[in-house]
Formats: C-alpha cells, structure tokens, sequence
C-alpha cells in the first residue's frame, strides 16, 4: 500500500475544513466516488468537479491520493479514472451485510429449487466477473465455480452481460485492447463477431454462455439494476448441458428477471426482504 492511513488522513486534511461552505474535507472522497458512479462509473477530474465545485487544486490532490491507495484506478485512455480495488472491496463488503445477505440467500435458494440448478450473484471486477454469491444445485453432477472465482468478460454469460451494457467508447477499448483465447469449443475469438453477440444481448435482455467458457456448459445471466436503471451486477444459472440444454435455459429468463429484481430492490433498500414481493 503505497500511504499509509494517517498520511491518507492528512492529504484530506491539507485543504480548508469545508468547500462550497457544505462538503467537509473528510466526506470530499466518499462524494467524488458517489459522484463518478452515479456518472456511470469513469470520469475525468474536470468532469467531476464541474459537479462537485471543488477548488482545481483539490480535485486533482484528491483524486492522486485516491488513486495511490487504490480507491481510483486510471482508464487505458490515462486520462479517465474508475473505481479501484479498494473500492470494489467496500462495496462488495457493504452488499455482504448479514442481513441483507440472509434476504438476498432466501431469492437465490427459492430461484435454484424452483430451476433445479446453481445460481449465481456476480459483479464486474477489473480483470472480469468475480463471483460474489451462490446457490449451489442438488444435483450430485454439478460445475464447482466457488464464491470468489474471477471469470472471464467475453466467454461467459455473466461477462458478456456486463460488456453489452458498457458505453460504446469503453467497450470499443476493450474489444481492441483484449486477446480473446479460446477457451472452450464454442468461445467467440473475433472481436467484430462478439460485438455483434453483445448487440443481440443488449437487445434480447439476457445473455447466453453456449460452452464458451467451459465445454459440456451452459449459462445465462440477467442485469441486476441499481436506483437509476443503470446495470451493477448480474444474476445467472449454469448446468451441465446434459440436464439443460439452450431451449430449455431460456424459458428460466421470466423467473430469473424476477429474482433480479427482488434483489435489486433490497439492494436499494425498497423492501425489507423477499417475502414482501408475492412473485418471489
């Protein structure tokens, strides 16, 4: 870790106590993350602080020191900044609470009995998908893919979900900056091709995995939505082929958007747990 806490501290301390007269000096990192997610998640510091009115000085100090301790990372462009690491972790943190987790473990357990197979909870993470929850099937012939498993963007469901819902810039960057290696019999390994794929699933809804990322598979994934609509993780099935072929995967969309939604609402803090919503 390149500072330590008390040096952190005292970056946020070197400015006035308060700027505009309302954004105390040790809230100002916690608005300028709160800032760039609610803008989609990667922006420039001019662009934040056409928002955030902070002095220009500030605004750069504060997002260097963010970015050395890893609550900002830069964009390939080098100008843009996302969040880090560290931010990653708190929020997957704050999404792990035990209530909310006891809520959110009641959906996916009622979803995987009611489809009979493994369900999953996943969020984007800098190098691909990292799985964040799961409801293991019963079946005794299963795919182990344990909580904490980082898969790839571009082979699986849960991925391609997640690029189908990126701004054209950024998944232009993406597709011209990532070697896509075969993985499995089926994986896309041309990048006008997948972009194609990730058109028919921003349309569609709902993405597919058709033994893209592991032979003798099949997946598919639906967004989970935050306050604004905007895409924030994904929720998704995978099973052996043998049992569930993609005919059969994609009659499980209806229950699976339900689910998500149960969850997006807990998420947001609408509904105290899945008993409130009469489809769950």
């Amino acid at each position: 870790m390149s500072l330590s806490y008390h040096v952190l501290w005292g970056h946020l301390m070197n400015d006035n106590e308060t700027e505009n007269g309302n954004v105390p000096t040790v809230l100002r990192g916690l608005v300028l993350l709160e800032t760039m997610v609610s803008d989609g998640g990667s922006s420039t510091p001019t662009e934040l602080n056409r928002k955030l009115g902070f002095a220009k000085p500030s605004i750069h100090r504060l997002c260097r020191t963010l970015e050395q301790e890893e609550f900002l990372v830069r964009d390939i462009d080098g100008r843009r900044l996302s969040p880090g690491p560290r931010a990653q972790r708190l929020a997957t943190a704050l999404l792990s609470s035990t209530d909310l987790r006891a809520a959110r473990q009641a959906i996916l357990t009622k979803l995987s009995e009611e489809i009979g197979e493994t369900c999953n909870l996943s969020l984007p993470n800098i190098d691909g998908m990292l799985y964040w929850d799961r409801v293991e099937t019963r079946w005794p012939l299963r795919i182990h893919l344990p909580i904490g498993s980082h898969v790839p963007l571009y082979c699986t469901a849960s991925g391609k979900m997640y690029l189908s819902s990126l701004p054209k810039m950024y998944l232009d960057s993406y597709l011209n900056s990532t070697i896509l290696e075969r993985r499995a019999r089926n994986t896309i390994t041309d990048a006008a091709v997948l972009e194609s794929h990730l058109a028919q699933i921003r349309q569609n809804g709902f993405s597919l995995d058709n033994e893209e990322f592991i032979d003798g598979m099949v997946a598919l994934a639906v967004p989970i939505r935050d306050a604004t609509g905007r895409f924030c993780a994904t929720l998704s099935f995978h099973a052996p082929n043998q049992r569930v072929d993609l005919k059969t995967a994609e009659t499980y969309v209806d229950r699976l958007r339900r689910s998500a939604d149960g969850i997006s609402q807990l998420m947001i803090g609408q509904i105290s747990g899945p008993q409130d919503d009469p489809e769950l």
